[in-house]
């Protein structure tokens, strides 16, 4: 991927979680049950979507989908991660290195995008309930997805493009669990600050917007809300928000501490942390989000488990 002649880096050595032996274990298996119950829950939720005919409707779809995305966003990082847990070298090739870096920046651009879009489809629902058949069909609702795919995946090819161009002569240790732009940008041998300030400018244009976009949407549906006159018809109109707004709380407020918190060298670890929480952590807790609080998925779920145990009995 990279053509300088200048570069000398043919592999990354990713340090993840330094310690002895048995912590590498534990950790290995902590991971291990996390990615397993995340591909379990989000392809459960996809499976009931596809099979419940009652949850065909534009929020369920864009739920599948965003579980679909939450699939692959973990499965970008974690697989690497936990055969470094497991090998001495914890090594990565150059071009895999920066294959990671741009599907882990790409997939989390996409969920900034479909959150925006969950957020658009909860205010139509409530604000503007007698034009949400003719405004949020099937068709609007591929394209707004389609969209989001698009925007997520072209926002950032640009920067990584020419920052994989750059000479890499080494050092070549990453003290993190995956490349991520900060530790890469500091193994340069000829670093480019114009190229890390419109990587980060359009990080935060896009954190900012959308964080920004989402929170309207919700100040419409609280103010909409509140002129609800039975307690009752509050009650639902929060239920059904009340799940992506948790999800939404999560996703940002640790890509907010992120990015608000300063990049000294003690901050290393934390910054680790921080990273594990919204890649790996939050995914995880999704599924268990959405279905605990919706009655109609909860339902669709235990059709579907009850329908995988005949299967396999039979």
């Amino acid at each position: 991927m990279n053509k300088s002649g200048m570069s000398t880096v043919t592999q990354f050595v990713l340090l993840d979680f330094p310690g002895p032996w048995e912590m590498q274990i534990t950790l290995f298996s902590m991971i291990l049950l996390i990615y397993i119950l995340t591909l379990t829950g989000n392809m459960a939720i996809i499976c009931a979507v596809r099979w419940d005919n009652r949850l065909h409707t534009p929020m369920y779809m864009l739920l599948a989908n965003f579980s679909f995305l939450e699939i692959w966003y973990v499965t970008c990082t974690v697989p690497n991660m936990l055969v470094n847990f497991l090998s001495k070298t914890k090594t990565i090739s150059f071009s895999g290195c920066f294959t990671q870096f741009y599907f882990f920046i790409s997939l989390g651009t996409t969920e900034c995008f479909f959150l925006c879009v969950m957020a658009y489809d909860r205010y139509l629902a409530i604000c503007r309930p007698l034009h949400y058949p003719s405004i949020m069909t099937g068709q609007l609702c591929a394209i707004l997805v389609s969209l989001c795919w698009m925007i997520g995946f072209f926002s950032h090819s640009i920067p990584i493009f020419f920052i994989s161009q750059l000479p890499f002569c080494g050092p070549n240790i990453i003290d993190h669990f995956l490349c991520d732009m900060d530790p890469l940008m500091a193994l340069s041998c000829a670093p480019t600050p114009i190229m890390e300030h419109v990587f980060h400018s359009v990080s935060c244009l896009i954190i900012i917007l959308t964080i920004l976009y989402i929170l309207g949407s919700y100040f419409l549906v609280l103010r909409a809300v509140l002129q609800i006159p039975s307690s009752a018809g509050r009650q639902k109109a929060f239920s059904t928000c009340g799940s992506h707004l948790v999800v939404v709380s999560l996703f940002y407020g640790t890509i907010m501490v992120m990015y608000v918190s300063p990049t000294s060298e003690s901050s290393v670890a934390m910054h680790k942390i921080i990273t594990l929480i919204y890649s790996v952590v939050t995914p995880v807790l999704n599924p268990f989000i959405y279905s605990l609080r919706n009655r109609d998925m909860k339902f669709a779920l235990h059709h579907f488990l009850c329908v995988m145990r005949i299967i396999q009995t039979s």
